[in-house]
């Protein structure tokens, strides 16, 4: 009988089966299809539902043990050279898989309510299953260049989600922002698998790894081109993961709508750096200096994430920081040569984030009823308060997703970022303070989202609030878009908090998984590395570290009640006229927008400007006098054509007695 893995090829084809015939279906009869909202919805849900069957079941033989399979063919061949395409599966593949099937079926289950009112529902639909299969198709991928296919479909698909309101310019911009972005990390990323593939002959992973390491003995490649190449593509794995300092694209994603922020952010995109970086690792293990840099810029994203997180008041853009933070912690994970824990933090992450961001949506679904859809109101916190006793399954999610990212045991965060930690304290003590210092700034700046928008008193029926945060934004809505406040708050419908629940599930249990002592997660990813966790596991050294990650997020949470629940203290006004200095530049995002707006955006700008001119009045000026010149000798020589051969043997003649004269002057032969 054929094991699950020799279909699982199937897995990325079943989405984009229906993506495609979906696509088509809107591009030849737009105005049927869209008529058909509910039958293709449930096609395309059954097709990403299909493939997470098939992922369950794939991940099962894993777990039981089978060998990882990988099937190839010959894509394209030339004398020597050989590309093999195919799928392989084995237990980090299988992982991601199931993972990633089931928070695109949740989130899909979750858009039929969430967009059940969008004239563009199906067109949604569709773009969720194409981007399901893409994401998909990158985990399966045998080597690097197969990846970089993928790796660009998943980009495209998000340009076309996060700008899936295009008519609104905040979605278009930051849909451009994140291709353009996207689009300088994936440069790096390509010239990092061409010069590898130039300096091994492949594009397998173990074969690059190998490759290398034998040119680098035979030296045939330098080490500092080694290096160089190892950096450019991680390039790749620093803008698809929002890595500083090419993050500044995921916090615009928020534009797009609530379920693709939680999809983004959850299990594809985001997680695709990450999965590739471990992918790599039998590459960037063999240089210490790369998993260094790696660490770095992990644990600057870590902090600076948390940092701006703190001065938020937009809950998706509290959220999308958040995000950048935990990703952070992720990288620097990979840095400190521990994958697996890396790995590990991205699959808790991907169930209580996705969970935070759905809840998060239901919010905003229920706030639009009370101050309109205009998302500079029903997104800010300020307007919220209160919501736990009128929608009291998104707050209890919500409180558990909180209290899972704040690393509170024994939900899942604790296990997974608390392994993060334990192993950067072996490698980096310096990175770790900064880590443990992001712990409490997490707890605090979480429990603060959670307070704002769901306790105390409801604040969204105050018209004088309401017109102060528009003419702070700089805009100002029709007289009649104020008539909203007539709506009520309400819960959300069972298809968003049918996913909110299911996703509450691993949000608590899923860390259990991976308790350092007998840790089935890196049993199921590297059985020897599980092995050696187990041998060397001490109770002396994991109590006092994980007590102090425990001590600092119960400080930052303590800190939240204090501020935020009891009203003890105005925090906010403290620091901003305490520190004022510093809370403008974390509320400014530390001015790193403002730096690429001033360099890359106007300096291009100009520099294009530039060039225009040097087209218009140099190469056009060019061409123009050529054209003058021949136009002009044009004229004059028509007047020698008459016709006459006589007229033609006097100039002829007139030529020779030239050429005598000019020889003559010259000096030279004469006739």
């Amino acid at each position: 009988m054929p094991s699950a893995a020799e279909f699982a090829w199937l897995i990325p084809l079943l989405p984009l089966l229906g993506a495609v015939i979906a696509g088509l279906g809107l591009i030849s009869f737009n105005q049927s299809i869209n008529q058909l909202r509910k039958p293709v919805a449930i096609a395309l849900i059954t097709s990403v539902g299909a493939a997470a069957i098939l992922s369950y079941a794939v991940l099962a033989e894993q777990l039981g043990g089978a060998p990882p399979v990988e099937h190839l063919f010959v894509w394209a061949s030339a004398g020597s050279f050989i590309l093999p395409m195919g799928y392989v599966v084995d237990p980090l593949g299988a992982v991601m898989l199931a993972l990633v099937t089931t928070i695109a079926l949740l989130v899909m289950i979750y858009s039929h309510g969430y967009m059940a009112h969008d004239k563009g529902y199906v067109r949604f639909f569709t773009y969720l299953a194409l981007f399901s299969s893409s994401m998909l198709g990158l985990i399966v991928s045998p080597n690097l260049l197969e990846i970089y296919v993928f790796w660009e479909l998943v980009g495209m698909c998000s340009y076309l989600l996060v700008g899936f309101w295009y008519d609104r310019d905040g979605a278009a911009h930051a849909a451009q922002k994140a291709f353009v972005v996207n689009r300088v990390g994936d440069f790096g990323l390509l010239l990092g698998i061409l010069g590898l593939f130039w300096a091994t002959g492949s594009f397998d992973f173990n074969g690059i790894a190998e490759g290398l390491a034998n040119a680098i003995s035979a030296g045939t490649v330098p080490g500092w081109a080694a290096l160089t190449l190892c950096l450019l593509v991680f390039m790749g794995p620093m803008a698809k993961s929002a890595q500083f300092p090419l993050h500044v694209w995921l916090p615009d994603a928020m534009e797009g709508p609530t379920p693709i922020s939680a999809l983004i952010h959850a299990a594809t995109m985001v997680a695709a750096g990450v999965f590739l970086v471990a992918r790599l690792e039998p590459l960037y293990s063999q240089f210490p200096l790369v998993g260094l840099v790696i660490a770095i810029i992990g644990t600057i994203t870590c902090f600076l994430g948390a940092s701006i997180a703190l001065t938020q008041m937009d809950l998706k853009k509290g959220l999308a920081y958040s995000t950048v933070s935990q990703l952070g912690y992720m990288m620097l994970a990979m840095g400190c040569g521990a994958p697996v824990a890396g790995m590990f933090h991205l699959v808790t992450h991907a169930f209580f984030k996705a969970m935070l961001f759905l809840g998060s949506g239901s919010v905003i679904h229920a706030m639009e009823d009370v101050v309109g859809h205009e998302p500079i109101l029903a997104q800010d916190m300020r307007l919220m308060g209160g919501l736990r006793k009128k929608m009291p399954i998104t707050s209890a999610t919500f409180l558990i997703g909180c209290i899972a990212i704040s690393g509170i045991p024994p939900l899942a965060g604790f296990w997974s970022k608390d392994e993060i930690l334990g192993q950067a304290f072996n490698s980096f003590p310096v990175l770790w303070f900064f880590g443990f210092l992001t712990a409490g700034m997490t707890a605090f700046y979480m429990f603060r989202l959670y307070f704002l928008t769901f306790e105390g008193t409801f604040r969204g029926d105050d018209q004088d609030l309401q017109n102060q945060l528009l003419v702070s934004a700089g805009k100002v809505l029709e007289e009649e878009d104020h008539s909203h406040g007539l709506g009520v708050v309400h819960e959300s419908p069972w298809s968003m908090t049918f996913p909110l629940a299911a996703l509450a599930v691993p949000s608590v249990l899923i860390g259990l998984c991976g308790v350092p002592w007998n840790s089935g997660f890196a049993k199921l990813l590297n059985p020897e590395e599980a092995f050696e966790m187990a041998q060397n596991f001490s109770w002396g050294e994991f109590l006092p570290l994980a007590g102090a990650s425990v001590a600092i997020s119960s400080t930052g949470i303590s800190l939240a009640v204090f501020a935020y629940y009891l009203n003890r203290i105005d925090l906010g006004q403290a620091v901003a006229s305490r520190f004022s200095t510093l809370n403008a530049f974390f509320a400014n995002k530390w001015y790193l927008d403002d730096i690429n707006d001033k360099i890359f955006v106007k300096g291009s700008r100009k520099l294009a400007r530039e060039v225009l001119e040097v087209d218009a009045k140099v190469v056009d000026g060019v061409v123009n006098l050529t054209g003058l010149l021949t136009l002009g000798s044009g004229e004059g020589l028509k007047y020698f054509e008459t016709g006459r051969a006589q007229f033609y043997a006097l100039i002829v003649f007139g030529g020779v007695i030239a050429l005598v004269a000019l020889f003559g002057v010259l000096g030279g032969p004469s006739i």
